[in-house]
């Protein structure tokens, strides 16, 4: 059997309810962006769902910045396989209960707006950044469309 991304999930709330089919949406979302950029080696992601109390904590500890936000990540940059040849490439938190509150917000569903948010990581976790300029900005919010439209996730 052929290998594929491993993509663990932890889920550290219970806001909301992260059923099989969301988990296999998260899963998708990582793999599909690493497809997406075509990134060839084996590749390990974890994915922490939380809620906004803890992603506040967070985002004050490691960014200093005092206040809840949708998505942190946290790039390993270790480009080393371990013993199963899988390079782990670092890991993503979510909070869920934000990711609800903007699906509302922004007028489409919940399942997009997690997809959203693990494609965009997934970015982050390979090196893009969009606070850089607004090229850089520009070029990540257009692959993360890009993708999500593969994924057959777009906003209408």
């Amino acid at each position: 059997m052929k290998k594929t991304h491993r993509v663990t999930i932890v889920n550290r709330q219970k806001k909301e309810a992260v059923t099989p089919e969301l988990r296999a949406l998260i899963k998708k979302a990582v793999r599909d962006a690493l497809a997406f950029e075509e990134f060839e080696e084996l590749a390990e992601v974890s994915v922490t769902l939380t809620d906004n109390e803890n992603i506040h904590a967070l985002n004050l500890e490691y960014r200093d910045v005092d206040r809840p936000t949708d998505v942190l990540s946290f790039p390993t940059f270790d480009d080393e396989p371990d013993g199963e040849g899988y390079i782990p490439l670092g890991d993503i938190v979510i909070s869920l209960e934000r990711a609800r509150e903007q699906a509302e917000e922004f007028g489409h569903s919940f399942e997009r707006e997690t997809a959203f948010l693990c494609v965009h990581s997934v970015l982050h976790l390979l090196g893009y950044d969009h606070e850089l300029s607004p090229e850089d900005e520009k070029e990540m919010f257009g692959k993360q469309e890009e993708i999500l439209k593969i994924m057959g996730l777009t906003r209408e």
